[in-house]
């Protein structure tokens, strides 16, 4: 089930919803059994038989983690303690391994060796990735003595819960659990509904209206690169910029909605997003983008991996393996290990520069704030062209176009004016697609002042953000755009509401359900 559809929005949610307090006002438990059952039922929605995977790995690692706490209890570190978490953890990995990694492996065999293994396509089921990982974070904190709540119901309730289920966020258990104990949350709450719903409407309008709107852009050109045509400068750079927003608005626009939902049943969830393309350095980029999963990365792997603490070259290099395999979670193909290299590379020149402009105490220069900020976006930009690409072929052919190999040609109209140009080998004419120019000029201004200029979402609703969202917003803008309860900002979010309801007529699966 999709949140952006007439199904999810006017029966399932407030069927849900309604009954969810109504069984609160007899059981607490029940309400948080029902709400578990609502989630299976909106993951069951894409395919019941997946359920059973699900139910199943929930069982198991919270029969594991009790293991792993009880063991504990009786001899901290011996060795039946590591062996079981290894288990664990393994049996984690094993399953994401069959479904999401067996094919990519025999196909790679196949290229390389020409072994001709055949191998049953394997449906990659929605959102394992992000429940797996979450599991993993809790058996490793239950490893730690981190995790002391057991409730099995609490527990099912914490992986299921339909808001992250699909695409995160990705969730610590200290987060979610003890809010399910909580008796404040199976209380309806007017003001929180109304937030909640203020924030599943900016979701949804980023998402239906928005990153929608410029996936016209980014989808033929990525479809002629990968058919190998020849795309010159300007369309490889309209299909790469409008693939950046069409992701940002999307996963944007996934998270608003994702944490509205939850504050609707007084739960909050961790924020996952917070203006990435603000970021004036790839350090700072990745603190703000899926910021849980760069938080897992960083506490489950990079730290265990040796961190910083064995030397500057190890620290490198535990970097750049982290990045290669967040990479490799995305998705099985050599163009998600290609992306996550590529970060992890430009995470390595941002240190090393850091460690460059310290020695030599430069002072600051007027501007190197907007400079910064430009270089990010654009090494930003240019790594999401293997990430969005079906090959590397396809990636190597398009970041082609963008560095000029395949000719710059510019619309006809502009021949007369800018004929002069024909002697540095531009040229003229419709180019490999039919783009409407004025439309994509528009779009692209719009896109970069929303992103660049304006509050994000928790900024604008600065007080009223659900948990650790409440930031301030900053600038002219910040300021005059900041959230106030009333009849004002409540058009303002009803002709959103709107604009995003009519564009529900063929809704599109948000980008990160395929991973």
């Amino acid at each position: 089930m999709l949140f952006n559809s007439y199904t999810f929005i006017f029966g399932y949610l407030p069927v849900v919803i309604g009954i969810f307090f109504l069984v609160a006002r007899c059981s607490h438990q029940l309400a948080a059994a029902w709400l578990a059952a609502a989630s299976l039922f909106f993951y069951g929605w894409w395919s019941p038989r997946f359920v059973l995977l699900l139910l199943g790995s929930v069982g198991f690692n919270f029969a594991m983690g009790y293991a792993i706490a009880r063991q504990r209890l009786r001899q901290p570190s011996s060795v039946q303690v590591k062996a079981l978490l290894m288990v664990a953890v393994g049996g984690n990995v094993a399953l994401l391994a069959y479904f999401k990694y067996v094919n990519f492996f025999i196909a790679t065999a196949n290229d390389l060796w020409r072994a001709g293994w055949t191998f049953a396509d394997i449906i990659l089921p929605l959102g394992i990735s992000f429940y797996s990982f979450t599991q993993i974070a809790y058996l490793v904190d239950v490893y730690r003595g981190l995790a002391r709540e057991y409730n099995p119901l609490h527990y099912l309730l914490f992986v299921t819960y339909f808001p992250h289920l699909i695409a995160g966020p990705i969730l610590h258990h200290k987060q979610m659990m003890p809010q399910f104990g909580q008796r404040e949350i199976y209380r309806p709450h007017a003001e929180n509904l109304t937030v909640g719903l203020t924030i599943f409407a900016i979701g949804l309008f980023k998402k239906t209206v928005i990153a929608d709107h410029f996936a016209l852009y980014a989808t033929p050109v990525f479809d002629l690169a990968a058919a190998n045509g020849r795309l010159p400068l300007l369309e490889a750079w309209v299909g790469a910029l409008a693939y950046t927003f069409q992701l940002y608005f999307d996963f944007s626009g996934y998270s608003d909605m994702a944490v509205g939902l939850s504050w609707m049943f007084n739960i909050s969830l961790p924020l996952n997003f917070n203006s990435p393309y603000k970021a004036t350095s790839i350090i700072e980029f990745w603190r703000r983008w899926h910021m849980t999963l760069s938080a897992f990365l960083r506490d489950y792997l990079y730290i265990p991996l040796g961190g910083n603490r064995q030397g500057k070259m190890r620290r490198y290099v535990n970097l750049l393996v982290t990045m290669v395999l967040g990479g490799l979670w995305h998705g099985a193909n050599w163009t998600f290990v290609f992306w996550g290299g590529l970060h992890g590379i430009y995470l390595l020149l941002n240190h090393g520069w850091r460690v460059v402009y310290d020695k030599l105490r430069l002072p600051p220069l007027p501007g190197s704030t907007v400079v910064a900020g430009a270089l990010t976006f654009v090494a930003v930009v240019i790594a999401w062209v293997p990430f969005r690409s079906a090959s590397l072929g396809a990636a190597v052919n398009l970041l082609s176009g963008m560095f000029g190999f395949h000719g710059v040609v510019l619309p006809t109209r502009f021949a007369s004016s800018l004929h002069m140009l024909q002697e540095f080998g531009v040229q003229f004419g419709g180019g490999s697609l039919a783009l409407p120019w004025l439309d994509v000029v528009l779009w692209t201004a719009a896109g970069l002042a929303i992103v660049w200029l304006f509050p994000n979402t928790q900024q604008w609703m600065e007080g009223n953000f659900p948990g650790d969202g409440n930031r301030s917003a900053t600038g002219v803008l910040g300021m005059a755009c900041r959230f106030r309860p009333g009849l004002r900002h409540g058009f303002v979010v009803g002709v959103l509401l709107l604009f995003a309801l009519v564009a529900l007529d063929k809704p599109g699966e948000f980008l990160y359900f395929q991973f």
